[in-house]
């Protein structure tokens, strides 16, 4: 895909799936991709450690299962992986948009090098300093949070919907607010009309209903 229709899906984008498998509590979480999937606009493909089998290559189980999300998705989403960017520049023939990046993943600077200008980069981002400090990277678009109390990663507080509001005016690039975001709740960010969910989507009874709920509400 080209640069510049990646990037203006992105600008457009409301809803980001992040897809980690074990959210889906033991169903397929492909199945529940499958059924969001019209609600989605972005899917950030993430494992966590916990998930490797033991002596398995954690960057091999990533790209495996971004694979698969490509195949589901069938660019009706743009896909992205999480950390890693060998990950990411495997698959770019294959139609990944880029990589999402943490603070003790590969910096941004070096991974635009490796990338080149073409795929998307994004950026975790927890303070008001974090957004000011990524104006001066090359990324393009920024993750928030966590803005509710998540299980997830064990976050017992949240920022705020205020202070995601901030950080997404103060951002030079699109923000996503990520953490706790559930259909109850998701009518607190309309304001930023952008979020990031895993577990009430993938985790949901009915994922298509639970996602297109949280994109009505942003909307």
């Amino acid at each position: 895909m080209r640069s510049e229709a990646a990037r203006e899906r992105l600008g457009r984008a409301r809803l980001m799936l992040l897809f980690t498998p074990e959210l889906a509590l033991g169903r397929d979480p492909l199945a529940a991709l499958a059924l969001a999937l019209p609600a989605l606009d972005v899917v950030q493909v993430r494992l966590k450690s916990a998930e490797h089998p033991a002596g398995a290559s954690p960057a091999r189980e990533l790209l495996e299962w971004a694979e698969r999300v490509l195949a589901v998705v069938e660019d009706r989403a743009l896909v992205l992986v999480n950390d890693r960017v060998d990950v990411c520049t495997a698959l770019l023939d294959l139609g990944v948009a880029g990589v999402h990046l943490g603070h003790r993943d590969t910096p941004p600077e070096e991974a635009r090098r490796l990338l080149g200008p073409d795929p998307l980069i994004g950026l975790s981002t927890h303070s008001a300093g974090d957004v000011a400090r990524a104006a001066e990277l090359p990324v393009d678009y920024l993750g928030f949070g966590p803005i509710f109390p998540t299980a997830t990663k064990g976050y017992a507080r949240g920022l705020g919907p205020e202070a995601a509001w901030s950080a997404a005016q103060a951002a030079s690039v699109p923000l996503f607010p990520i953490g706790g975001i559930d259909p109850e709740n998701a009518s607190e960010l309309e304001t930023i009309g952008r979020a990031c969910v895993g577990s009430a989507i993938l985790g949901a009874r009915d994922p298509a209903a639970a996602a297109r709920a949280i994109r009505a509400a942003l909307e």
